[in-house]
């Protein structure tokens, strides 16, 4: 019976090896991962001087200019392992509304406007290591849609406006705006730390070379040149950073 019972550690050890060679992370080709996080969005912008485009008046608004403020959302991720190296992540979220400030000469407006932003995503990624590493750093490289809805000017914005396209004469024209949507790239760099075969955390940063064309419409008086058309270009190239739980299954 001692005997026996000798054998008991061996099996044990035996065990323990066994259970350390089985793949404990195994981002294999087929392994499909969700993330779900939140996306900060920090906009390198700048922007052309507004210009009218048509009436009496038509020309530049000297001096004036716009800032585009950072953004949080909620974002959801789903990644496909072709090979153990290499996936393909479609990106998405809930729109972030940005919030656009006037600068130079349009700086004592304040908040100009705001719109909301849809964005999704296609990147490739080249992952480092191999199957079963626990920390997997990455790069990446794909494209975004941007399009824009919900844009609305301000009050304070519009009667701006209209007082300076009549020299005062009026200052309550209402005016709408709309944004362009383009095809962007996207670069990305980030890491993976797996925990176990199922959960992981995930921290990303992209950069998005991005430009939108806004044109606004002021509907004036017909004596003050009727109906006008202005425009600008804003230049977003937001910074993107994504943290994120990721499930594997």
């Amino acid at each position: 019976m001692q005997k026996q019972f000798s054998f008991l550690p061996k099996i044990a050890a035996l065990s323990v090896m066994a259970a350390c060679a089985v793949p404990a992370m195994a981002q294999t080709a087929g392994s499909n991962i969700v993330n779900l996080g939140w996306f900060h969005l920090s906009p390198q912008d700048s922007s052309e001087t507004l210009r009218k485009n048509d009436g009496p008046g038509a020309g530049p608004v000297a001096g004036s200019g716009a800032t585009i403020g950072n953004a949080d959302t909620l974002g959801i991720a789903f990644t496909h392992f072709f090979t153990d190296n290499i996936s393909l992540t479609a990106d998405l979220g809930i729109p972030p509304t940005f919030e656009l400030d006037g600068t130079g000469t349009l700086a004592g407006v304040g908040k100009i406007g705001q719109a909301k932003q849809w964005s999704p995503a296609i990147v490739a990624k080249y992952h480092f290591g191999d199957a079963n590493s626990a920390f997997r750093p990455f790069v990446g490289a794909g494209v975004t849609y941007v399009w824009y809805d919900s844009v609305e000017l301000t009050n304070g914005f519009q009667s701006t406006i209209s007082s300076k396209y009549t020299n005062g004469a009026v200052t309550s024209a209402k005016s709408s705006a709309s944004l362009s949507s383009s095809w962007a790239p996207v670069l990305t760099v980030g890491a993976n730390y797996n925990f176990d075969k199922s959960w992981s955390v995930g921290l990303s940063v992209s950069y998005i070379p991005l430009k939108t064309d806004a044109t606004i419409t002021t509907e004036l008086p017909a004596l003050a040149g009727g109906t006008t058309h202005s425009s600008t270009s804003l230049t977003i190239n937001p910074i993107v950073t994504f943290l994120s739980v990721g499930y594997k299954f």
